[in-house]
């Protein structure tokens, strides 16, 4: 039976649900003004749904079942992934990575036989979230979602554009992740458990993940050709002559920044002692730099802190469910499960089940990337390229419903490829 606090972290995590369907509305809110528009811009803030709901999990934890209980739950919660998260965030937004990124995605663009803008947006939408595999999904987010805010969607006022297009990255973010076995979040939580390497993953899953995301970002490119000839292709002149040149040795400094952290990100000691260097180095040199994302990154790793602790409390239900599954049904189970909690947690949790086939495990982890591009919650780099465009969406807000919708689609083609025969069966 489940315990009283796991009940109450159940209620709680489906209201946090609830909350996240329902932002457009508090965003709205908040616009019209009024006495109470900061607490309507509050609640109207997806990075911090989860947080305030696990705040309040906490405070009922402590006065109704024990102050001591609430801080034990607390101390053996493991929040490495949020400040990793943070931390790679806030590097791989800074200038000159993004540059350096920018002219290796214009050098590729190049050499494809396509319109200039067709190639740009295409290598965005494909390259990018396959680079993840080497330098985390996270970072791959935070790249191509900084890469689509200044190149095509400040510039774009067609909403449909743009909610396809994230739905396309949300995915491709996803499943881009897999040719390794340390760079995707569910990944990573049973490769060591599944005896999993680069090798398998790359054999296993990362052809098929390939295949997916060329085909998903190849027919966004082609839906949205018209509004790609309408996004200038570069920064202004004015912007870009308004600041000196990044010399090539401070992209090199901080593209090591950048992989000293990818190579610590079990060990937050070091990462975040790496991540206070960096922001030593880049003030500095604050004439190559953009505003660090400091806040934006906080607010992406209260985000997903708050489902490390709501999340914790579902193994109850969540277990038992999957490994009540055959292999096929655990397959569709998990795709939709991953919508709803994040996906991380969902592969950790069937990690535990034991006996399990080679084709069972296969299906937990596949369809879990899956559908990681469905909704905000369901994969951990999700929060942070929400961050970065919410604010070219109108009112500010994205519609999560409407995400879904767009993300349809490319889970789909996702689904068929992961579907095809393994050597598992």
């Amino acid at each position: 039976m489940p315990t009283t606090m796991e009940i109450l972290a159940t209620v709680l995590f489906a209201i946090a649900i609830v909350h996240t369907f329902s932002v457009p509305v508090f965003a709205r809110l908040a616009n019209k003004g009024g006495a109470h528009s900061g607490l309507w811009h509050l609640l109207s803030e997806v990075e911090a749904v989860f947080g305030v709901w696990a705040f309040v999990l906490v405070v009922l934890v402590a006065a109704f079942i024990g102050l001591n209980q609430a801080v034990e739950y607390m101390d053996t919660r493991n929040f490495t992934e949020p400040a990793f998260v943070f931390a790679i965030m806030v590097v791989a937004a800074s200038r000159p990575i993004l540059e350096m990124v920018s002219s290796l995605v214009k050098v590729i663009a190049r050499i494809m036989p396509l319109r200039n803008e067709y190639a740009m947006f295409f290598v965005t939408m494909s390259f990018v979230p396959l680079a993840g595999s080497l330098i985390t999904e996270p970072a791959a987010m935070t790249l191509a979602a900084l890469l689509l805010r200044d190149q095509y969607f400040k510039r774009s006022g067609r909403a449909g554009f743009k909610y396809l297009t994230l739905g396309v990255l949300f995915v491709n973010i996803s499943i881009g992740g897999v040719l390794t076995a340390y760079a995707a979040p569910p990944v990573l939580m049973v490769a060591q458990t599944f005896g999993w390497d680069t090798p398998f993953m790359a054999t296993h899953f990362g052809w098929r993940a390939a295949v997916a995301v060329f085909i998903n970002a190849g027919l966004l490119t082609l839906i949205c050709r018209c509004a790609l000839t309408e996004a200038p292709e570069s920064v202004p002149e004015q912007t870009a002559s308004a600041r000196p040149n990044v010399p090539l040795v401070v992209m090199a400094i901080h593209l090591v920044f950048l992989l000293c952290i990818v190579l610590a990100s079990h060990h937050p000691i070091i990462f975040l002692g790496l991540l206070m260097m960096f922001i030593g180095y880049s003030t500095a040199y604050s004439q190559y730099q953009n505003p660090l994302m400091i806040r934006e990154g906080l607010m992406v790793g209260f985000f997903l802190a708050g489902l490390v602790v709501l999340g914790g409390l579902q193994k109850w239900w969540l277990q038992d469910l999957l490994g009540g599954l055959s292999p096929y049904a655990l397959f569709a189970g998990s795709t939709a499960l991953t919508a709803i909690t994040d996906n991380a947690a969902l592969t950790y949790l069937g990690s535990l089940v034991e006996g399990t086939s080679d084709l069972w495990r296969y299906m937990l982890v596949a369809g879990a990337v899956t559908g990681g591009g469905l909704t905000v919650i369901a994969n951990a780099p999700n929060p942070a390229g929400f961050s970065i465009l919410k604010s070219t969406f109108p009112d500010g807000a994205i519609s999560p419903l409407r995400l879904l919708l767009a993300a349809a689609v490319p889970t789909l083609i996702a689904a068929v490829m992961f579907l095809l025969p393994t050597s598992f069966v």
